[in-house]
C-alpha cells in the first residue's frame, strides 16, 4: 500500500464518522516555541489549551513535521527521519476514549478491502498508564486497558509503563494525560520476546492516543509536573506515523525503502555507481541523502532558504549533510537539483505545491551547492593547516578541536574529516571532538528549553485569555474609551501595577495595533484616573490576545475605566509605509515575475524593508523600473479596500499569502487597484495609493541563498532623502565647477586620472622591488640538493612578491631552486612560493610548502605547484615561516 493511499485511507475512514479533515499547517508555524512544526498536533495548540474555541468538535489531518533533534542517527537506524507524516484524529471536548480505541483497533486491523489496513489482530501490542505511577490512577488507566481489552486485545499484549513512557504533555503549563500506544510485532527476526517492555525496534509503534484529562500548573521533567486541576473539557489529541505504517505494510525493513523515499536511493546509486546493500556503510550515506534531500524538499518548498540563522541554517545543514554525503560516495559533479526532482516526482500527488514552487527551488538549490563548494574548498584550507600543524609538532593525530572546528564553522561531519585524515596517514583525536559536540548540544538543548519556558504561551496570558478575545476596533477608531481586563507585571497576573513599573494591560477592546504581519506596533498613550501611561509595545503572545506593554507615573489596576488613544500620525505613517509594501510587492511580480514571490517584510513609519523569493539580483535598470512602477502607482490614485471573506474564496481570488501564516477559515483581503495587487493581510492601510506620496528604493542585495531583501524610504523621509541628494549634487558641483548634467563626466575623468597614477606609482614601485631580483637570487642557499632563496619584504603586497618571486625563479632556473618571499602588513602578511621545474622533479611543491608556512604564520595557503600563495595574522613570525620552509627541504625526499 503505498504512502498517499495510507493518508488517504486514514482521513476518509475519520471522515466518515463525523470529522472535519483539516489540511496540512505549513512547516513554518507561527509558534515562537518552534522552528518548524514537530507534530501532527502542533495546529491544534490553541484549541488543546483553551486559548481559543474549536472551530470543530472533531478533526482530522496528515501533517507534515520536521524534526532534527537526532539528525545524526539518520540513515542509522529503521525510524530516525527529519520530515515525516503525523496522521491525526482529534476531539475537543466530544468524545474520548472508548470512542478512539474501537475506531483506532478498527481501522488497524480491519482487511485491506473493507477500507482498512489490514495488520494481523494477533500482532498488535498495546501500552497504557500503569499501576502506581500517577495519583489520579493508582491502579493504572483502568479505563483504556478495558477499552483495549472489549475491542479483543489480549491482556498479555496489554503491558503498563511509567509516567516517563505513557502520559503526554507539552513539556510547559498546559493540557496533559495519559496515553496509549499501538505496537506492531514485526516477529522474531527483529528481536526478542516480551512485548514492548523488552524491545521496540522488533515491536514497533504505530500509533499514540493521548487522553487530556488535566491542567499541569509546573512541568520539570516528563514524569515530575504539578497538577493545577481537571480541565474543562476532555480532548483527544491522536498521533500514527504514516511513515512507519508504511514500510510495515510494503514489507521493507525501514523507512527509507518505502514508495516516497526510495527512489531518491535508487537514483543516488546511479549517480555514484555504488549499488544499495552491497556495503554498510554506503548504504547509511544513501539513506542520508535520501531523507534530507525530501525534507529540503519540502522546507524550501513552504518558504525556507539556505542561511547560517533559525530555521535557514537547518535547511543548510539538510542540503550540506547530502552534497558531503554524495562526495563520499564519489560524486564530485552537481546532482542536487537531480535528486530533488526525484523527489519531486514522489512527493506531488499529496502535496502539488512542490510543482509550482519547483522554479524557485531548483534556483536556491543551484546557488547552495555552487555556495558550499567554495566552503568546501575553504575548508579543506583549514584541515591542510591543521595537518601541517600536527606534522610540526611530530603527532600523528589531528586534535579534536580542530576537527570540531571544521565541523562547526564549515559543516564538515566527522567521518570526512576521518576519510580525509586517513589519506594523509593521520588520525583524529575524536573523543575530544565528541566531547566538544556533547558540550553544543547541551547548550542547545539548554537554550531550547529557555525559549520553551520564556515562550509567550505562559500561564498568566492563557488566563486572561480565558476571560475572553481582545478585539481590536482600530481599523476604524483611534480613540476608545474602555476598561483594564487585566496587568501582568514580571511575568505574573495582578491586580495593580504600581508608579514607573513597566507593565503589560489587557483591555476589553483596543485601538492599537499590535505588531503583526511585518507591521511594527502602534503607540500612543492610555489614560487612567491616576494619569498617562505611554504605550510602548503591543503584541498577541497568544491568538486573541492583545498586550500593551506601558510605562507611567501613576498605579493603575484591573478594571480602571480608561481611554486609549493612538498616535494619529505614527499611525498614518504606519498605512503609508505597510501600503508601500504592497505596491512593492505587485511591483516586484508583475517586472521580475510570479516567482518573486514575498519571504518577510518590515514596516514603520517613513521605511519599509521587503523580503522576496529570486536566484539573482537586480540590476540598476530593473531597479529604478521598479522604483517607477511603485511611484506610478502612486501617482494613479489606485483605491485600497479590504474584504472579509472565506478563505478558498481569496485564493481563488488569486490573493497573496505569506509562508507559515496561518488563516483562519475568515480572512480580510486588501486590494489594490483590483486584480493588480490582493493580499490576505491584517495590517492598516490607506484608503487611497496617493496617500502613500513617494516611494525611494535605498539598497537591494541578498540575505541568503534564493532571497533578496530591497530597503526603501516611504512618504515625507523618502522627500528628505532625496533633499538631501541634491544637496550633496550641489555642493559637489559646486567644488568641480561644473553644471549638474555635467557631474557624472567630471567624476570620471578625476577617476581615470587618480588610476593612472595610481598605476604609475605601482610601475615605480615594481621597478624598484625588481632591482633586488639579482641580490636575492645571489643569496640562495643548498637543502639537501636544493636551492633556497628567501626574503622578508614587509610592505609589499601579494601581486608583487608574486612577480618577484617568478623573476628570482628564472634567474635560478638552471637547476632545483625554491623561492620563498614573507610581505604584506603586520596584521595580514602574505608568504609567496615559487619552484623550478627540477625541483617539481624532485617532489617539491609550491601548494604543500606554502601551506606549512602559512600555518605558521596563523592562517592557511594553496596553489599549483610551481606558484602558492598564503597568509596569516601575526607578521612576527614571517622569518619562522621562511625556516620551516628550509627545514622541510632540509630533510630531502625519499
Amino acid at each position: 500500500m503505498k504512502a498517499a493511499e495510507i493518508g488517504r485511507r486514514y482521513q476518509e475512514f475519520f471522515v466518515a464518522r463525523g470529522h472535519t479533515a483539516v489540511p496540512s499547517a505549513s512547516l513554518l508555524y507561527n509558534d515562537p516555541t518552534l522552528l518548524f512544526v514537530n507534530a501532527g498536533m502542533v495546529p491544534f495548540k490553541p484549541y488543546l489549551m483553551g486559548e481559543q474555541p474549536s472551530p470543530w468538535k472533531r478533526a482530522t489531518s496528515i501533517q507534515k513535521c520536521v524534526r532534527t533533534l537526532d539528525i545524526d542517527e539518520v540513515g542509522k537506524t529503521t525510524r530516525h527521519g527529519t520530515f515525516f507524516q503525523m496522521l491525526g484524529n482529534f476531539s475537543f471536548g466530544d468524545y474520548f476514549k472508548k470512542e478512539a480505541i474501537t475506531w483506532a483497533w478498527e481501522l488497524v486491523t480491519s482487511p485491506q478491502d473493507k477500507g482498512g489496513f489490514g495488520f494481523d489482530p494477533a500482532s498488535v501490542w498495546v501500552t497504557v498508564l500503569g499501576e502506581g505511577f500517577h495519583p489520579d490512577y493508582p491502579h493504572g488507566d483502568v479505563e483504556a486497558r478495558q477499552a483495549w481489552l472489549e475491542v479483543g486485545v489480549p491482556a498479555e499484549h496489554i503491558q503498563g509503563r511509567s509516567l516517563k513512557d505513557n502520559y503526554w504533555h507539552m513539556g510547559v503549563p498546559g493540557p496533559g494525560g495519559p496515553c496509549s500506544e499501538i505496537y506492531i510485532d514485526r516477529g522474531p527476526q527483529y528481536g526478542p520476546e516480551g512485548g514492548p517492555v523488552a524491545d521496540e525496534d522488533r515491536f514497533l509503534e504505530i500509533w499514540n492516543l493521548v487522553f487530556e484529562t488535566e491542567e499541569l500548573a509546573a512541568v520539570r521533567a516528563k514524569e515530575d509536573f504539578d497538577i493545577a486541576g481537571p480541565l474543562k473539557a476532555r480532548n483527544i489529541d491522536t498521533g500514527a506515523g504514516l511513515e512507519r505504517i508504511a514500510y510495515l505494510l510494503q514489507g521493507v525493513d525501514n523507512m527509507y525503502e518505502t514508495d516516497e523515499v526510495f527512489p531518491v536511493i535508487t537514483r543516488a546509486s546511479e549517480i555514484s555507481k555504488r549499488p544499495y546493500g552491497a556495503d554498510h556503510a554506503d548504504d547509511v550515506r544513501l539513506r542520508v541523502v535520501a531523507d534530507h534531500i525530501r525534507s529540503s524538499l519540502m522546507l524550501m518548498t513552504d518558504g525556507v532558504t539556505p542561511s547560517n540563522e533559525a530555521r535557514g541554517y537547518v535547511l543548510r545543514r539538510l542540503l550540506r549533510r547530502s552534497i558531503r554525503s554524495m562526495r563520499l560516495l564519489g560524486v564530485r559533479d552537481r546532482c542536487l537539483v537531480d535528486l530533488l526532482d526525484v523527489s519531486r516526482e514522489c512527493m506531488h500527488v499529496t502535496y502539488p505545491e512542490v510543482d509550482t514552487q519547483w522554479e524557485r527551488i531548483g534556483d536556491i538549490a543551484q546557488t547552495e551547492e555552487r555556495s558550499f563548494a567554495r566552503t568546501l574548498n575553504s575548508g579543506t584550507q583549514l584541515f591542510d593547516q591543521a595537518v601541517a600543524q600536527t606534522r610540526a609538532q611530530g603527532s600523528t593525530v589531528i586534535g579534536g578541536d580542530k576537527a570540531f572546528q571544521l565541523h562547526d564553522t564549515y559543516g564538515f561531519p566527522i567521518d570526512l574529516t576521518l576519510e580525509m585524515a586517513q589519506e594523509q596517514g593521520l588520525g583524529v583525536d575524536e573523543s575530544t571532538f565528541r566531547e566538544l559536540m556533547a558540550r553544543q548540544r547541551a547548550r542547545a538543548k539548554a537554550d531550547a528549553k529557555a525559549k520553551k519556558a520564556g515562550g509567550h504561551a505562559s500561564t498568566a496570558y492563557r488566563a486572561l485569555r480565558a476571560k475572553g478575545e481582545s478585539p481590536f476596533v482600530g481599523y476604524t477608531d483611534l480613540d476608545v474609551s474602555t476598561r483594564v481586563r487585566g496587568l501582568v507585571v514580571e511575568g505574573r497576573e495582578v491586580d495593580h501595577a504600581q508608579p514607573g513599573q513597566l507593565a503589560e494591560i489587557v483591555l476589553e477592546e483596543t485601538p492599537f495595533y499590535a505588531e503583526m504581519g511585518g507591521q511594527d506596533s502602534d503607540a500612543g498613550v492610555i489614560r487612567a484616573p491616576s494619569g498617562n501611561f505611554e504605550v510602548l509595545d503591543v503584541q498577541r503572545p497568544v491568538p486573541g490576545l492583545v498586550v500593551h506593554t506601558v510605562q507611567g507615573t501613576g498605579e493603575i489596576s484591573v478594571g480602571d475605566r480608561v481611554e486609549a488613544i493612538v498616535d494619529a500620525a505614527h499611525r498614518q505613517g504606519a498605512c503609508q509605509a505597510h501600503s508601500a509594501t504592497h505596491v512593492l510587492h505587485a511591483a516586484l511580480r508583475e517586472l521580475v515575475g510570479p516567482t518573486a514571490t514575498q519571504a518577510g517584510s518590515y514596516n514603520r513609519p517613513g521605511y519599509l524593508r521587503f523580503d522576496f523569493s529570486a536566484s539573482k539580483g537586480l540590476s540598476p535598470e530593473l531597479r529604478t523600473e521598479i522604483e517607477e512602477r511603485c511611484n506610478v502607482a502612486v501617482r494613479d490614485d489606485l483605491e485600497v479596500s479590504a474584504t472579509q471573506m472565506p478563505l478558498a474564496q481569496a485564493k481563488q481570488m488569486g490573493a497573496m499569502a505569506m509562508f507559515g501564516e496561518k488563516y483562519p477559515d475568515i480572512v480580510r483581503m486588501v486590494e489594490m487597484g483590483g486584480r493588480w495587487s490582493r493580499e490576505l493581510c491584517a495590517g492598516t492601510h490607506v484608503l487611497h495609493s496617493s496617500q502613500i506620496g513617494m516611494v525611494t528604493l535605498l539598497s537591494e542585495q541578498s540575505v541568503g541563498a534564493g532571497t533578496r531583501r530591497i530597503e526603501a524610504l516611504v512618504s515625507t523621509d523618502a522627500f528628505d532623502h532625496m533633499a538631501g541628494e541634491r544637496a550633496l549634487v550641489s555642493q559637489l558641483t559646486g567644488l568641480l565647477k561644473v553644471q549638474p548634467e555635467q557631474l557624472t563626466e567630471k567624476v570620471s575623468s578625476l577617476v581615470s586620472q587618480l588610476r593612472t597614477a595610481e598605476k604609475r606609482i605601482e610601475e615605480l614601485k615594481t621597478a624598484q622591488l625588481l632591482a633586488q631580483v639579482g641580490e636575492i637570487a645571489g643569496s640562495a642557499t643548498e637543502r639537501a640538493g636544493v636551492l633556497l632563496a628567501t626574503r622578508q619584504l614587509p610592505g609589499v603586497d601579494a601581486a608583487a612578491l608574486r612577480t618577484l618571486a617568478g623573476e628570482v625563479r628564472g634567474r635560478l632556473d638552471q637547476g632545483p631552486a625554491v623561492v620563498a618571499l614573507v610581505g604584506g602588513s603586520p596584521a595580514k602578511p602574505a608568504l609567496v612560493v615559487a619552484t623550478t621545474a627540477a625541483a617539481r622533479e624532485k617532489g617539491w611543491r609550491a601548494g604543500e610548502l606554502v601551506r606549512q608556512g602559512a600555518a605558521i604564520l596563523g592562517g592557511r595557503g594553496g596553489g599549483k605547484d610551481d606558484l602558492a600563495q598564503g597568509g596569516g595574522s601575526d607578521a612576527s613570525q614571517a622569518g619562522a615561516a621562511l625556516e620551516a620552509i628550509g627545514l622541510e627541504l632540509g630533510r630531502g625526499r625519499a
